[in-house]
């Protein structure tokens, strides 16, 4: 836990604290539940897992957990970040993984894809899919996902815990928790826990979710029944959607790059217990860069976002005037991540925009569930 020098960077009295989880050895805190997910699918007898992976944080880190245990791994990559951060590639390679750019040769459905778009760039929902196909061939074989589900969000719960000791070492509590938000694991690890104690009786902190413009399912999506992949291999399960044949555009935050929201971190924005708000990636970036300089640490693309939502919290308290005490989670850093700076730096990185029509496709062919 760190405290940012807010009077002096952004000359607010509000006082920033940040909780770093890119000192694990994968970069980022996806750890926290890959290494569990290995150790039960190792003595369970599995032996080989797979997965996708997106900016490739989740597969570097099942990567690592799976050389822990004695297990084969085997990731499919998003095909926009597969060619964005060739080095993330060489880390999962490196620890022993196996990792194929999705959609692929190598699945029915990737096939199928391809067939249709030779130059398709890929999402979370299509390797998700491939993932499910080979992991459903062979008895040896089980799929692992990073996010979205129950006790991935359970496992992450850690970094808000942690955090609430933390914070209590500090004599201090936060007025504001903020994170960024993709499928919803770290959001859920450091929100869920102050969600909790404020139910119990204590301070309940304003919790505010960010999420990229690009692919922003809690601001655009629908809360219904929707498949978790694009080939519609996995069950159901109600969410803010965005439908699950929609794709994004190939914005840097891979890991943000997933059409629907955990169900548990849904819920609890329809409970009134959240709220949510979307920021384009050139101004991501931008908060990412004044964080480096004022703190020495590159974030990840995605953890920008929850730079770039704290510091809005930060300025809104310089208007108001409020010393309140903002938190938010610092994800992962960006050390793979450079080519992005240098687009920036070089005025060429660029806000991208999804296509209207196709997310009103996408939503309208959500399933029919009946009451």
């Amino acid at each position: 836990m760190s405290q940012i020098a807010s009077n002096t960077t952004l000359g607010t009295p509000a006082k920033i604290f940040y909780k770093y989880e890119g000192v694990s050895p994968a970069g980022s805190h996806k750890p926290n539940t890959a290494i569990p997910q290995a150790w039960y699918n190792a003595q369970a007898g599995v032996r080989r897992l797979t997965t996708e992976t997106g900016a490739g944080q989740w597969g570097t880190s099942l990567a690592f957990a799976g050389q822990l245990f004695g297990l084969d791994v085997q990731v499919f990559q998003v095909r926009v970040s597969y060619d964005q951060k060739p080095y993330r590639r060489a880390v999962m390679e490196t620890y022993g993984a196996r990792c194929i750019a999705s959609p692929s040769t190598e699945t029915a459905y990737g096939r199928r894809i391809l067939a249709e778009r030779p130059d398709h760039p890929g999402s979370l929902g299509i390797a998700i899919s491939e993932a499910v196909e080979i992991a459903a061939q062979r008895d040896d074989t089980k799929y692992a996902l990073g996010s979205v589900l129950n006790h991935v969000l359970l496992h992450q719960t850690i970094i808000g815990l942690e955090a609430m000791e933390q914070m209590q070492m500090a004599d201090t509590w936060p007025d504001v928790v903020v994170a960024c938000t993709g499928g919803g694991s770290n959001f859920a690890g450091i929100a869920f826990p102050f969600i909790g104690h404020g139910l119990r009786g204590g301070p309940k902190p304003r919790i505010v979710a960010v999420e990229p413009a690009a692919c922003p399912s809690l601001t655009r999506g629908k809360y219904a029944y929707d498949y978790g992949d694009t080939a519609r291999l996995t069950p159901l399960t109600k969410m803010h959607t965005l439908g699950s044949t929609f794709t994004p555009p190939g914005f840097h935050a891979g890991g943000l790059r997933y059409h629907g929201m955990a169900p548990l971190v849904s819920h609890v924005k329809e409970l009134g217990l959240m709220e949510a708000v979307a920021y384009t990636q050139v101004d991501c970036f931008a908060a990412g860069v004044q964080f480096a300089r004022a703190e020495g640490i590159v974030p990840a693309p995605e953890a920008n976002h929850a730079v770039k939502g704290a510091i809005e919290e930060a300025l809104r308290c310089k208007r108001e005037g409020k010393a309140e005490t903002i938190l938010f989670n610092l994800s992962g850093h960006g050390h793979f991540d450079m080519a992005a700076y240098q687009a920036y730096f070089a005025g060429q990185l660029k806000d991208e925009a999804y296509d209207e029509r196709e997310l009103a496709q996408a939503l309208s062919g959500l399933p029919a569930v009946g009451a």
